[in-house]
């Protein structure tokens, strides 16, 4: 049986407030897809569409925030009521982060559109498809409210952060080999971190999701896998 609300308007709020998000998901979605694209493709042009388009999901999050409040004012929620509008609140700020961070890759893009190509890293693909699928399914995991998807979307994340301590490693014995590839690789790198970061974000909004279905955040600590900074890698032997 659904659950309804005295005052029909505080469920259309709701609703209102649950499709804002959804349709921020997709966005996110959709921008960190051609994100990633621009980057294997090093087309400047695209990129710079996609840094463009970032201002629609500034502004999705701007309307979720004057709806949330609004309704914690006049409706002054209670129990699972006020789990959605909490949630929606977190939920919204990751997602523009997520957002933000699409577009830092479509501008690392556009640098590296204009420096020499760097031999393909298989990982930096497989992190973005991971992150990208990670987001696909939160945002689902939003809409059927969950728990179980966005607790498995959650224990995903390690494995990006894994993925990427290893292209971390990768780039840099690339760039003591090869001097002349430092700022390409660099860049690459800080593109990788974003991905990273957006799968923080993602990971982030499935504990709210958490949250929402279930009352209380995941009890178990979430793990971690990004040892980058302690990384260290020998310079590489002289030759003769």
């Amino acid at each position: 049986m659904v659950h309804k609300h005295t005052v029909a308007s505080f469920d259309e709020e709701l609703g209102r407030l649950h499709d804002m998000i959804e349709r921020m998901g997709r966005l996110a979605e959709g921008q960190l897809a051609a994100a990633l694209k621009v980057m294997a493709e090093r087309d400047a042009e695209a990129a710079a569409e996609i840094i463009k388009a970032d201002a629609e999901i500034d502004r999705l999050e701007a309307q979720v925030e004057s709806l949330a409040v609004r309704m914690l004012a006049l409706r002054q929620p209670m129990a699972s009521d006020l789990r959605e509008i909490v949630a929606a609140f977190k939920i919204s700020s990751n997602l523009e982060r997520v957002g933000d961070f699409a577009s830092s890759i479509a501008k690392r893009a556009v640098t590296l559109s204009t420096l020499p190509a760097i031999p393909p890293v298989q990982s930096f693909g497989w992190m973005g498809e991971s992150v990208l699928g990670m987001l696909r399914d939160v945002v689902t995991a939003y809409r059927a409210k969950d728990a179980a998807l966005a607790l498995a979307v959650r224990n995903r994340d390690s494995e990006v952060d894994h993925a990427y301590t290893g292209l971390f490693r990768e780039l840099l014995t690339y760039m003591m080999e090869s001097p002349q590839q430092i700022t390409g690789c660099t860049h690459l790198l800080f593109a990788a971190k974003s991905v990273e970061r957006a799968g923080d974000h993602i990971t982030n909004i499935a504990e709210n999701i958490c949250f929402l279905v279930q009352g209380h955040l995941p009890a178990e600590e979430r793990l971690k896998d990004d040892q980058s900074s302690y990384t260290v890698v020998g310079k590489p032997d002289s030759e003769g």
